[in-house]
């Protein structure tokens, strides 16, 4: 997800067009990458043209917020989002680094509000998940 204990990586290389299209090839439906301003050097630019690769081979992508950022201020969180989205992200994800194992509450509705709006999240949140 972020390198973390690659010699000489930050992060920024950890994924290309290539990688995209070998674990697309291997079989692999969704392809989990970070989402652009959670590891140094994954910009918007370069997540979507990543995004793109694994569309064109007819995968979905998940963009993730993996890093502990799922713990910072709402801004963040909504700055986050919307790089995601206009990346292209198919499925987004907020880690679990924030209360006890879930994500800070008011960042998952930040997050919610700045991808599909009020009246859609709150939609979401009323409905029976027994339907």
């Amino acid at each position: 997800m972020h390198a973390a204990g690659v010699a000489n990586e930050t992060g920024s290389s950890i994924i290309s067009e290539e990688v995209v299209a070998r674990f697309i090839h291997a079989g692999a439906d969704v392809v989990l990458m970070p989402a652009p301003g959670t590891v140094p050097g994954v910009t918007l630019d370069k997540t979507e043209q990543l995004v793109r690769v694994a569309h064109e081979h007819g995968a979905l992508v998940m963009l993730t917020i993996g890093t502990s950022q799922e713990g910072a201020d709402e801004s963040t969180i909504r700055q986050i989002a919307l790089a995601s989205k206009m990346a292209g992200a198919d499925i987004h994800h907020i880690g679990d680094a924030g209360y006890h194992g879930i994500a800070v509450p008011e960042n998952i509705m930040a997050y919610s509000i700045a991808i599909r709006g009020r009246r859609h999240t709150y939609i979401r949140m009323a409905r029976s998940p027994l339907r």
